[in-house]
C-alpha cells in the first residue's frame, strides 16, 4: 500500500470541488475508499480547511464533510514535538515545515501531494502535485 500525506490545498480542492484542481484529488480519495492509497493529512490542515471554507459552505454540511474526511485520511497531530521541529527546522515557511514533520512521521512515506510544489523545495520527501502523483498509479 502507497502511503500519501496531504496538503491543505487537496483537501480544499475537493470539498470545494475547485476544477480543474478537484479531478485528481477526488482520485486519490476514491482510491482511499476502496484500500488502495492510504491517506494522511495534519490537524492543523483539517483546522485551516474550516477555517477557509466556513466563509463559503453553510457551517453543519461543512463539518458532516470533515468528519467524513476524517474516516478517510488518517489525522497526523500537530503536538508540542511537531511545532518545535518545525521552529527548528531550516525551512523558510514555518506552516509548509509543520506540514513536512507531520509527513516525516510517517512510516513508509511515498510523498506530499499539494498544489504549490515550490512550498516544499528542500523537502526529503517527494513533492508531487495531484495531477503528477496520479500519473505514477
Amino acid at each position: 500500500m502507497r502511503h500519501v500525506f496531504l496538503d491543505t490545498n487537496i483537501l480544499i480542492d475537493v470539498i470545494a470541488d475547485r476544477k480543474p484542481f478537484s479531478k485528481p484529488a477526488i482520485v486519490l480519495f476514491r482510491m482511499a475508499e476502496e484500500h488502495e492509497l492510504t491517506l494522511y493529512t495534519s490537524s492543523h490542515s483539517i483546522a485551516t480547511t474550516h477555517y477557509l471554507l466556513k466563509k463559503y459552505l453553510d457551517e453543519q454540511p461543512l463539518r458532516e464533510i470533515l468528519i467524513n474526511l476524517l474516516e478517510l485520511a488518517h489525522i497526523i497531530p500537530v503536538d508540542l514535538h511537531i511545532l518545535r521541529k518545525g521552529l527548528q527546522s531550516t525551512h523558510k515557511d514555518f506552516e509548509d515545515s509543520i506540514q513536512i514533520v507531520c509527513a516525516g512521521s510517517i512510516p513508509d512515506i511515498e510523498a506530499i501531494i499539494t498544489r504549490n510544489v515550490k512550498d516544499y523545495k528542500g523537502s526529503d520527501i517527494r513533492v508531487y502535485t495531484a495531477d503528477a502523483f496520479c500519473l505514477t498509479l
